[in-house]
Order: C-alpha cells, then sequence, then structure tokens
C-alpha cells in the first residue's frame, strides 16, 4: 500500500511511524485521517473514528505479559510499581482487570520496559510486541499472560489493536482504504519477502528469528478481514470495559458498514 504495489485506487499515504501510545494520544486528538490504535483507546474514541476490517492485530496465545525479575504473588504485583506501554493502551485495559488494585503504573515507551525492570526502576513490567521473544533471554521471569487471562475468561481472541479511520470522510473514501489495507494485507501473505526490508528497517527487535516470530504471531486471518469471530470478540471488549465504567457509552456503530 504505502509502496505502491497494489492498486491503491488513486489514493495516497503519508506515513508516520511511532509507538502505539503516541499514535493513541494522536488519535484522541484527531490529528490521523488513518491510524493504527489500542483498542481501550479505539472505546473512547467512536465518535471520531469508525474501525476498519482489515489490519487488526487479534488472536490466541499473542497477549500482553506481566514480567519482572523474580516470582510474585498478586498482592505483591498489587504493591509494586508496574511499567506500562500506556494508559490507552489494550495491554492495561487488562492488567487492570487482572489486578484492579495495581494503581502505581508508570507510563514508559514499550521497547525500554524491560530494561526498566532490570536495572530496578520499576518492579514489574507489561511487555507487548517483540518483547515477548527476548524477555526470557534477559532472565526475566512472567508473572502472567493477559492473553491467556483474557481467553480463559471469554473463549474468544483477544483484541489488541486495530486500524480505524475519520468518520467525516465520505462514505466512498472510507470503504476504498477498507479495500486498499485488507489487499495490502493479503498481497503480503502472499508474497512475505516483499516487505522484508521495510519491516527490518523499522524493527525494534533486530535479530531475524524474533522479527519472523512477531509478525506470525500478530499478523493472521483475523488482519485480513476480523469476520464474526473477530467482531465479537472486540464487542465483548468493549461490553466489559462499559460494565466496569472504564469507558464512555456511545451509540455509534464500531465496524465499518
Amino acid at each position: 500500500m504505502i509502496h505502491g504495489k497494489i492498486d491503491t485506487e488513486g489514493l495516497e499515504f503519508e506515513v508516520f511511524m511511532e509507538d502505539v501510545e503516541t499514535l493513541n494520544q494522536r488519535a484522541m486528538k484527531g490529528e490521523l485521517d488513518i491510524t493504527k490504535l489500542s483498542y481501550h483507546a479505539y472505546a473512547y474514541l467512536l465518535e471520531k473514528y469508525v474501525l476498519l476490517d482489515a489490519g487488526s492485530a487479534l488472536g490466541k496465545n499473542c497477549g500482553p505479559l506481566l514480567i519482572a525479575k523474580q516470582p510474585m504473588t498478586d498482592e505483591a504485583v498489587e504493591k509494586a510499581v508496574i511499567a506500562i506501554p500506556g494508559k490507552y493502551t489494550t495491554a492495561n485495559f487488562l492488567l487492570s482487570l487482572a489486578f484492579p488494585n495495581a494503581a502505581r503504573k508508570l507510563e514508559t515507551v514499550f521497547s525500554d520496559i524491560e530494561n526498566a525492570v532490570l536495572d530496578g526502576r520499576v518492579g514489574a513490567g507489561l511487555i507487548i510486541h517483540e518483547n515477548r521473544f527476548t524477555y526470557e533471554q534477559k532472565g526475566l521471569v512472567k508473572i502472567i499472560d493477559l492473553g491467556e487471562f483474557w481467553e480463559s475468561s471469554t473463549g474468544l481472541p483477544i483484541p489488541l489493536g486495530g486500524i480505524v479511520v475519520r468518520r467525516e470522510l465520505p462514505e466512498e473514501v472510507k470503504h476504498k482504504v477498507n479495500r486498499v489495507m485488507e489487499r495490502s494485507v493479503r498481497f503480503a501473505f502472499e508474497n512475505p519477502q516483499s516487505s522484508k526490508d521495510f519491516v527490518r528497517e523499522h524493527a525494534q527487535e533486530m535479530d531475524e528469528a524474533v522479527m519472523d516470530s512477531h509478525i506470525r504471531l500478530y499478523v493472521n486471518d483475523f488482519t485480513k478481514n476480523l469476520g464474526g469471530a473477530g467482531r465479537t470478540a472486540i464487542g465483548r471488549l468493549f461490553d466489559v470495559a462499559r460494565a466496569r465504567g472504564v469507558v464512555p457509552i456511545y451509540e455509534e456503530d464500531i465496524f465499518i458498514n
């Protein structure tokens, strides 16, 4: 899509590469026409954005992990300072479900959370993305897999992040973006080497095996199209958040029609 390897139907894109919480905050300000964001953040932005069917990160066995230098009891977790990748990340929302009394949180860029635990700035860290493949190599241990926590309580895949488009754009443009996004994802699946150099250029973790494992875990059939199961999982996440009073309630449709 970015490099013109598919038909973009006349659309052109200016790309901003940021960590997920920075994108969440930019979406809160309405600065971007199209953006990747956390589903937790999206729950606050239904008036501004509508979710595309293509481009999401959902799945099983891919949830955020709470890690530390050594095993911790639930009581110790609730007392610890915990590095989180951002207030509006889905990871932080899941942490609040598993440990509602854990209130000592330190917002930290996701790629620095392992180091924050290692050097003692925090007692535990909530990791996302490729860090789930590297923490053990650094001598850290898993306290809880929050994806497993979600899956065991709902039986549904864990919705992490999606791609949204500004609601005020013409319907024709929104649907064109959705088609182009799906076409781009499908091209990437069918031509896995085509994006290799671009991914490597922007990867936080440069090890080839970690990079490939990261893609295989987070890019799957839900990324091509949410389908019924994906939409159900996202709806459940929002229902749980609203029932706990975590997010406001809006009447707008979540999904592009």
